[in-house]
C-alpha cells in the first residue's frame, strides 16, 4: 500500500514530497489518515498537511474529501478492470481465461486491501452521483465477469446448473470478505490463496 513518506529530517520530507506527484501525496496521506482515524474523523486540513501541500493544491485535483474516498477505491477498480479485459480477450480456452480472472482479482484485493477496506467502510460518506457511478462501475466488472462464466456454460465448458448470477456472488462474496480475516503473516500467500479460490469456482461449476 502506498503511504506517506516517514522521514527523519525536514530536508529528507522535502525531498520525498518534491519527487511525488501532488496528487499521489494527496491520495496517500488521505489512505494513511481514513485508514488510522476514519473517514469522518479526518480533516482537510490533516490531509493536506500530511501531502505537504496547500488546500488549494487538493481543490485543483480532488474536489472534496469524498473525490479522495472514490479516487482510493477507484483506482483499484479501474486497474481489476484493465486486467480483467486483458484476461476475457486472451487467446485461450475459457476455463483459463476464467480462472485466471477469478485468481486476478484475489491477489489484487489483497495489494490493495486497506484500500478496499476503507471505501466499503466509508461508502456511505459519498454524495448520490459519486455513489451511484461507483456501483456502475463495480457492475461493468461484474457483468464482464459474468460473461466469461456464461460463455463457458452456453458452450458446455461449464455445468448450466446454478445460475451466472450465482456463481459471480459466490466468488466476490469471499472477495470481499478478505479484510476481516486475511492476514498477511498466515499460512498461505496471496497467490496460494488466489488459487485456492479459484480452483473452488472452477470445481463448483464443473460438469
Amino acid at each position: 500500500m502506498a503511504t506517506v513518506p516517514r522521514t527523519t529530517g525536514a530536508n529528507g520530507a522535502a525531498a520525498e514530497h518534491s519527487t511525488t506527484p501532488v496528487p499521489q501525496r494527496l491520495l496517500a496521506a488521505a489512505t494513511r489518515l481514513f485508514a488510522e482515524q476514519g473517514y469522518d474523523r479526518t480533516s482537510v486540513q490533516e490531509i493536506v498537511e500530511a501531502a505537504g501541500v496547500t488546500k488549494g493544491a487538493l481543490y485543483h485535483y480532488f474536489g472534496s474529501k469524498d473525490d479522495l474516498l472514490h479516487e482510493i477505491y477507484a483506482r483499484v477498480l479501474r486497474l481489476q478492470q484493465e486486467r480483467l479485459d486483458a484476461y476475457a480477450e486472451a487467446d485461450e480456452p475459457v476455463e483459463k481465461r476464467l480462472r485466471d480472472a477469478a485468481a486476478d482479482v484475489v491477489v489484487t484485493t489483497i495489494d490493495n486491501l486497506d484500500d478496499a477496506q476503507i471505501f466499503f467502510r466509508s461508502m456511505h460518506h459519498l454524495s448520490p452521483e459519486k455513489n451511484k457511478q461507483v456501483r456502475a462501475e463495480r457492475r461493468r466488472y461484474h457483468e464482464r465477469f459474468r460473461a466469461l462464466v456464461e460463455e463457458g456454460q452456453e458452450s458446455g465448458v461449464f455445468s448450466s446448473a446454478t445460475p451466472a448470477d450465482l456463481v459471480v456472488d459466490y466468488h466476490f462474496g469471499s472477495i470481499h470478505h478478505l479484510s476481516t480475516w486475511y492476514r498477511p503473516d498466515g499460512p498461505l500467500t496471496p497467490q496460494q490463496l488466489a488459487d485456492h479460490l479459484a480452483d473452488l469456482l472452477l470445481r463448483a461449476l464443473r460438469p
